[in-house]
């Protein structure tokens, strides 16, 4: 990344070329950005037909990210234990205000399971202190029959005690600005499938670790992760949310020479800069393929198709292969292989969640009555015609909405099959929702 002075005079370059430029960059840059924050939109609510085709998963709050393990038909996601986290130490949000509520409040990994549509929160086995959940990736145990036991990635915002600490002692020179407020690292657990436990291993940190928000795991010692922003707060990050040439953030590869939980969260971590410039890089997921990566730019609306390297003597690396482009801020992806599939329809298609009206983000951030909206949307993206000379043809559609009052804010998104047989022969899912300010996360039943 360039230095803070760059990137400084970068901003200012930037904003001087959009106000003075003329109508050409007015054109091609304004309008889309208003448009993906949803600065003119209406909010609205797709309609559900009937009551039992909505369903409120309890005990699930502020659940950031989720994912369907398809061997153990299981969803897993982490979730924050109260409101009084969220709204007063959620660091991807720029709020750091209380440090001291991540010590009496900690997060935890769930599983539910779409059939029950219960929601079992794990013991954390082996595992102390602070627990801010974001995101989270599982993958099966490669050593187990598929469905026996899973790995699970989880991103964890932990306050910085060097900062604190300095804090404290004017004679260390007070809150330095050159100490973060916040030292983010991953958490990796191991779970044996039908058990209450979630075993954790070790913590992960390296300096390439900045604002960590999603993870992608390649194996049980190497993962992709995402940097979000370069700036952690203050007004040059929301510079970075709404200059979409900005490109400041990131993708690092991970590799771990130890699982063993006897390390500090630096042993044997090597960490390399996989995917490099992009906008407000934020949500990863798997894609069609083993080697498929989706890496999303959230404020641009942008999903990037990427390819992970195999590369035995080099860490890997994702290149982008295309991209689609949303009218909304979007977020974690996911891939939705329909296991019903035939040669008259294939419901398959990729899921990217987002946020109805982004630029009103700033008025729920600290809002812990939960009374003003987060507004949701849901997309889907689907390949309509093969790979080309010309590139791919894509056809996008708004698969639900709502203005905050079922789901208040939509951050994840997967979809889980319904046999046909059960529903008269029609093509229909369960789509599971959830956000990182939502109360609960909702299953809403979808034709696919």
């Amino acid at each position: 990344m360039a230095t803070t002075r760059s990137k400084t005079a970068a901003v200012l370059v930037g904003l001087l070329s959009i106000l003075f430029a003329g109508p050409t960059v007015y054109n091609a840059d304004l309008p889309r950005t208003f448009k993906v924050m949803g600065v003119f939109r209406q909010s609205a609510n797709t309609a559900i037909t009937h009551p039992s085709n909505l369903v409120v998963i309890a005990d699930t709050p502020h659940c950031e990210d989720l994912h369907y393990h398809g061997p153990s038909r299981l969803i897993f996601t982490a979730c924050e234990a109260d409101n009084s986290t969220r709204y007063s130490w959620f660091p991807p949000l720029a709020n750091m205000d209380d440090p001291s509520v991540t010590l009496n409040s900690r997060g935890s990994i769930h599983v539910v399971d779409p059939k029950s549509m219960k929601a079992q929160r794990l013991e954390l086995e082996d595992f102390e202190g602070p627990f801010v959940t974001h995101g989270i990736d599982v993958i099966s145990d490669p050593e187990k029959l598929a469905g026996e036991a899973v790995y699970i990635f989880a991103v964890n915002h932990v306050p910085n005690h060097a900062y604190y600490d300095k804090l404290s002692r004017p004679d260390l020179g007070g809150g330095s600005s050159d100490v973060p407020k916040v030292r983010s690292r991953i958490e990796i657990f191991y779970h044996e499938i039908g058990s209450t436990v979630a075993r954790h291993l070790r913590s992960v940190w390296d300096p390439l670790i900045v604002t960590p928000n999603d993870v992608v795991a390649l194996s049980p010692s190497s993962f992709f992760v995402t940097n979000d922003h370069f700036y952690r707060e203050g007004l040059l990050r929301h510079v970075e949310d709404i200059f979409r040439a900005a490109k400041w953030t990131n993708t690092v590869h991970v590799t771990l020479e130890t699982l063993s939980t006897s390390v500090s969260d630096t042993e044997g971590v090597k960490a390399s800069v996989a995917l490099d410039k992009m906008h407000n890089n934020n949500g990863l997921g798997h894609g069609r393929s083993a080697d498929e990566v989706l890496v999303v730019e959230c404020a641009s609306g942008v999903l990037n198709l990427g390819r992970a390297s195999r590369n035995e003597t080099a860490p890997p690396t994702i290149s982008i292969e295309d991209s689609v482009r949303f009218d909304s801020v979007i977020d974690n992806p996911s891939y939705f292989a329909d296991p019903f599939a035939d040669i008259g329809h294939d419901g398959s298609s990729y899921l990217l969640p987002g946020l109805g009206r982004a630029a009103d983000l700033h008025k729920a951030i600290r809002d812990k009555s939960g009374k003003e909206p987060v507004p949701s949307m849901v997309w889907t993206a689907k390949v309509i015609s093969p790979p080309d000379g010309m590139g791919r043809s894509w056809e996008t559609k708004l698969l639900f909405e709502d203005d905050g009052s079922r789901i208040r804010s939509a951050s994840a998104a997967v979809q889980v099959a319904i046999d046909p047989a059960e529903e008269d022969g029609r093509k229909r899912a369960w789509l599971f929702v959830s956000g990182f300010m939502s109360e609960n996360v909702i299953a809403v039943k979808v034709d696919v």
